[in-house]
């Protein structure tokens, strides 16, 4: 604790010598410099958190977590629930000023779906019309997909069946409408400060990398009255000590990153005003690349995730509460579903199986490699597997650690054998969790690819009746988790927060994990 204090006091020290612009109203750490805020790019929260601030779709989400009326004012849904029309507010304008209409929704989600674009989530809009055969290409004419601008303030959507969260999906970044003249003009530097044009409740200022994002109230946002927060600046520290200290010391006044707790602390922290808890559908496992031996064998991915003791790593390092996880979908994700239980600690079995694969104790295995990116708590639960996997399997698995970014393109690329993951639902359904290993998606990243699964989750996506299409939702589970065993679930998330909330208001746990800027104000 007296190293603790002695870093914190530095770093008032260092703020003080060297603040030389005034202080943002709002400053939020990051978990991560975000590889992307283009709403159609990104897909991790650190990069969602900015796009969501700048950018807003036809819905957007309270503090809550729940969806509400964004660009759209209103929507009618035929009975059939299969033909939405949604009505654009009057007064939509990009931050530049120029109107904002249906024909930018049509531009942007075309722009999704074309195949050379390559967004990771043009998955997510295969609920509407055709979409899918556009996206893969046997579909050449956009005309055809379910988006009609009936006029300029006027957009229907037809979907290929009864879809319960299209409304969430509505208020989710890669549905977002961008601006079709500033990208045409600066290609991929629109992003940039001084190019990027928004229609979010804030606009971009500065992006000083390693440094700091700036944000400012878009004055022409259709809601900005009720923006209170005029100015934030999101800080991209990704060392837990680091953040704490910004936090203590008041340099910081939000932190919402569960890996932003620094484990030797978390005993004491749990204790404090400031730090609040609540369960939130995400899901941190761990990834094959099928494609690389020795993890093409589907015997010696099963004994890696019959060998591990998830006890060991929520009450040793984790310690927040967690649920040890032996599904990808976690509880509550959509209406009555409940997960097939995967793989169970089971080190007689494990040892049996690699035999069978021709390592009998390990014996002649090849080294391996797990792959995770520089936090603590990775590197602790890192170390813990390794240990796991040396003790009940004995084979010897090397830790590479990486970047985010440079992690992320690894993972994306398929460049690693084995590595750590997670995944935040983007909307209360177990969809968004099974459709991520879908032949085609983006987010798969394993190589993984079955028909089988593909046609479950394809009949699911059909299904009216909710019973049966839970139990297809669960046999794609178990064809996942246990069967071909692609992954292997570690645990279920407890989200974290850290804030005065005798101070700060507009900050609640939800279940999507997301937190709105806009929401917040002071006392």
């Amino acid at each position: 604790m007296i190293r603790f204090a002695l870093a914190a006091a530095l770093l008032i020290s260092l703020a003080a010598c060297g603040r030389s612009r005034p202080r943002a109203d709002l400053v939020f750490i990051n978990g991560a410099e975000p590889e992307s805020i283009d709403p159609h790019v990104v897909t991790d929260q650190v990069g969602m958190r900015v796009a969501s601030a700048l950018f807003e779709g036809l819905c957007r989400i309270d503090e809550a977590g729940k969806p509400q009326p964004g660009l759209a004012e209103r929507w009618e849904v035929t009975p059939d629930r299969k033909t939405y029309t949604f009505h654009l507010r009057p007064n939509t304008v990009w931050s530049d000023g120029t109107p904002l209409g249906t024909q930018d929704f049509i531009y942007s989600w075309q722009r999704v779906l074309t195949p050379e674009f390559g967004a990771d989530y043009a998955s997510q809009l295969y609920v509407i019309k055709n979409a899918r055969a556009y996206h893969e290409g046997t579909l050449k004419d956009f005309t055809q997909v379910g988006v009609t601008a009936v006029d300029d303030r006027t957009l229907r959507v037809e979907l290929e069946n009864p879809t319960p969260y299209f409304i969430d999906l509505c208020a989710f970044t890669t549905l977002y409408p961008v601006p079709k003249s500033v990208i045409e003009k600066h290609g991929s530097a629109w992003i940039k400060p001084g190019t990027l044009v928004s229609n979010g409740a804030y606009t971009l200022g500065e992006w000083l990398l390693d440094d700091r994002m700036s944000l400012r109230r878009n004055e022409r946002y259709w809601d900005a009255a009720n923006v209170s927060m005029k100015s934030i600046d999101v800080l991209p520290i990704s060392e837990p000590n680091t953040a704490i200290n910004y936090f203590l010391t008041g340099q910081a006044d939000l932190i919402v990153d569960k890996g932003m707790v620094p484990t030797s602390l978390t005993a004491k922290l749990k204790q404090k005003p400031y730090f609040h808890t609540g369960p939130f559908l995400g899901s941190y496992f761990m990834r094959f690349n099928v494609t690389r031996a020795p993890f093409d064998n589907p015997k010696i991915r099963l004994a890696f995730s019959l060998s591990i003791d998830r006890k060991r790593v929520t009450e040793k390092i984790t310690q927040l509460g967690e649920l040890d996880a032996y599904s990808l979908t976690p509880p509550g994700a959509g209406q009555n579903y409940q997960p097939p239980r995967g793989p169970d600690f089971d080190p007689e079995r494990a040892r049996r199986l690699l035999a069978e694969a021709g390592y009998p104790g390990g014996k002649g295995f090849p080294r391996v490699e797990y792959l995770y990116f520089p936090k603590p708590v990775e590197r602790n639960i890192a170390v813990e597997l390794q240990a796991m996997w040396r003790e009940h399997l004995g084979v010897s698995v090397d830790l590479a650690k990486q970047e985010w970014k440079i992690y992320l393109d690894s993972m994306k690329g398929k460049n690693y054998q084995l590595c750590r993951s997670s995944w935040v639902g983007d909307y209360n359904d177990p969809g968004t969790f099974l459709e991520m290993f879908l032949s085609v998606s983006g987010n798969n990243a394993t190589g993984w690819a079955s028909t089988a699964y593909d046609n479950l989750i394809a009949a699911a996506g059909r299904e009216a009746d909710l019973g049966q299409r839970n139990r297809l939702f669960q046999q794609a589970e178990k064809l996942l988790v246990t069967d071909d065993c692609v992954i292997m679930p570690l645990y279920h998330y407890v989200g974290v927060q850290f804030y005065h909330a005798d101070r700060l208001s507009g900050v609640q746990a939800n279940m999507i994990d997301d937190h709105p800027f806009r929401c917040m104000r002071w006392k």
